[in-house]
């Protein structure tokens, strides 16, 4: 818990050099288009930042009270429902978002019938249930959270028009009741917006429900499990690994950095006729049996009792929460959760601000040549007659009527990359994605059988990866374009400048290829023979297809930013090139119409010179502050 609360702290302080450094180049005038979207992005990063933990198991295996163990127990008691039974029916985030008063926000089951994904919801208030949560009233806040368990009974025809029933699934074929009524959950997903202190911190935290649930709302196995920074596999002590469990975990979850295994409820095998010795053999034994079963090491394995941990906390009674063994979860989890997420932030952020550097000490450096340059043309006129300042008076405009033809011929590259842009959003557009998704379901509807599904949504993601390819082809094209025109104008009118900005689509052909292989996980050839095609649409394409319309979404954000700055720089250089020679002119015409400015304008350009020397010290400073920001480790915030 320490370990979050010095990470939120060093967020903080990361943040506030931020800040200080962006205000003080935007006064400076060292911040164009590119280099504000890019401290902006960069701010956004480090105040949004999130840590998702998931708890993933079957019923029944104490994850809801392994929550409240070590998130709740602070509040003297449960605070997420959790009792014998399945409690968790729909999954469950719990977060902390201040623009949002505190309250539940619940997505009705009637959604899975449209072909929408959750994540498709997320943005559209009228399609949530609202209900506030009463934080000076404990009862009526827990009743409250009690939604989450809440189920009803419907008809085959019904379930089966949301995905939840398949008459084909012997396991689902057997949960109709004498009735021939089908129970199902209430709401399909929940947002707890709650202020406790690590939700504050940027925890989030996700409970889901049974196995057989992620099955049956994909967006658990798409998005929400694999994006989680850790994942916590809970399983009983008294079961140990179950055959579904075993595929679960080597289906969604798999070993890897923060992925555990809780082993709960060991209080069930402290025999009181047993030695203590002998119940810790019986649970190491437990342990090593389970680490062998899931490949992993056995201190990968945590033997915890939730609900004693949950009495000790709440009573005060450290020696039952200190057999509980939740401490070393607790530890384990934060001391490989946060420095992982602070690493990775710490590179994105390092690489921001060198890039941001670069580029206002090419600006500075710019500014000081400039300067230097005049305050020379202006000392080698001393002496000079008004024939040699006329002389150099033609010089200058000759420059500047130079550099006026550049900017003409400048007007012809932008049409060209207006052109190279176009082309680009016909590979990137969210219409060309939605045309390729229309397809595919269609291909797939009319497929007779399962196993003939596979080839339109293989030949989609084809298509989705030749459109990055393409997509990343025309970026190559823009950049290449771009720096030849940035060399071109360094070469011929001396700026310095910085390299264009960069664009990379990798990550989202990741994304795609990382989709592609939860399906291929997910719906081998076994399960594609023994689902009925309806099923299979229902439960899982609308989720692949508005995971892969996110990331294109994400990707079309991208493009239309950078296409928006990376002219900024050059646009910039040629703004102060520009003043630059009308300064010279004006400054030479003076001191042809008046001779005894000399030496004061050669004073004056030697004093903003001193200036910009400082600004240049002041930049460094500032950008050493962000620097030592990044670089403190998380006992240093401690000490401090």
């Amino acid at each position: 818990m320490q370990d979050l609360q010095q990470y939120s702290a060093w967020r903080e302080r990361v943040a506030t050099a931020l800040e200080q450094y962006r205000s003080w180049v935007q006064a400076a005038e060292l911040l164009d288009a590119e280099a504000g979207q890019r401290l902006a992005r960069a701010l956004a990063r480090v105040r949004d930042d999130r840590l998702s933990v998931a708890f993933v198991a079957e019923f029944s295996r104490g994850k809801s009270e392994l929550i409240n163990a070590i998130f709740f127990a602070d509040y003297g008691q449960r605070i997420v429902p959790s009792s014998p039974g399945r409690t968790t029916m729909c999954p469950t985030e719990l977060a902390w978002d201040p623009a949002l008063p505190p309250c539940i926000r619940l997505l009705p089951i009637e959604t899975r019938a449209a072909h929408l994904a959750t994540g498709d919801y997320r943005d559209d208030p009228a399609a949530w249930t609202v209900l506030p949560l009463d934080l000076d009233a404990p009862e009526r806040m827990i009743d409250t959270f009690k939604q989450v368990s809440l189920t009803r009974r419907v008809n085959k025809d019904e379930a089966s028009g949301f995905g939840l029933y398949d008459a084909e699934d012997p396991d689902l074929a057997a949960t109709v009741g004498d009735d021939g009524l089908v129970e199902i959950p209430q709401w399909r997903h929940a947002l707890i917006n709650f202020p406790h202190p690590l939700l504050k911190q940027g925890l989030v935290i996700l409970d889901t429900p049974g196995l057989n649930a992620i099955g049956t709302e994909p967006e658990l196995t798409l998005n929400l499990i694999p994006n989680a920074h850790a994942v916590l596999f809970v399983l009983g002590a008294e079961t140990g690994v179950t055959k579904s469990d075993i595929e679960v975990w080597r289906t969604h979850i798999g070993a890897g950095p923060g992925r555990l295994v809780v082993l709960n409820k060991i209080d069930a095998m402290w025999d009181e006729l047993k030695s203590p010795q002998e119940n810790d053999a019986a649970i190491a034994h437990q342990q090593a049996s389970v680490a062998q079963l899931l490949g992993v090491a056995d201190t990968q394995v945590f033997p915890v009792s939730a609900q004693k941990a949950l009495v000790g906390k709440i009573n005060g009674d450290m020696a039952l929460f200190g057999k509980s063994r939740l401490g070393r979860l607790e530890t384990a989890l934060f001391d490989e959760l946060v420095p992982a997420r602070q690493d990775i932030l710490r590179s994105q952020l390092r690489q921001d601000m060198d890039l941001l550097l670069a580029g206002q000490q090419a600006l500075l450096g710019t500014r000081i040549r400039d300067l230097v340059e005049q305050r020379q043309e202006l000392q080698s006129l001393r002496g000079k007659n008004q024939g040699v300042i006329t002389h150099m008076m033609r010089r200058v405009e000759m420059e500047k009527k130079e550099f006026d033809a550049s900017l003409f011929k400048l007007q012809g590259t932008r049409a060209v990359f207006t052109t190279l842009s176009m082309e680009l959003y016909s590979s990137i557009g969210m219409d060309v994605v939605q045309g390729q998704v229309d397809a595919v379901r269609a291909a797939m509807q009319a497929a007779r059988f399962g196993t003939g599904t596979r080839p339109p949504v293989r030949a989609f993601f084809e298509a989705v990866r030749a459109n990055l390819d393409a997509s990343s082809a025309k970026i190559g094209e823009i950049n290449a374009m771009m720096d030849s025109m940035y060399r071109k104008f360094s070469a011929e009118h001396g700026l310095s400048m910085a390299v264009p900005m960069q664009l990379s689509l990798q990550r989202y052909r990741e994304e795609i290829d990382a989709i592609e292989a939860i399906y291929m996980k997910q719906f081998g050839t076994a399960t594609l023979l023994i689902t009925s095609r309806g099923t299979l649409l229902d439960r899982f394409f609308d989720s692949i297809a508005s995971r892969v319309r996110q990331s294109f979404r994400a990707a079309n954000a991208d493009v239309e930013a950078w296409l928006k700055v990376i002219m900024a720089p050059l646009e910039a250089q040629i703004r102060q090139h520009r003043e630059q020679l009308r300064g010279r002119q004006t400054s030479i015409q003076r001191i042809l119409e008046a001779t005894d400015t000399l030496e004061q304008k050669i004073a004056a350009f030697e004093a903003a010179q001193q200036d910009l020397e400082k600004v240049k010290g002041r930049l460094a400073g500032l950008s050493g502050a962000v620097t030592r920001a990044l670089d403190a480790d998380l006992p240093q915030l401690e000490a401090a």
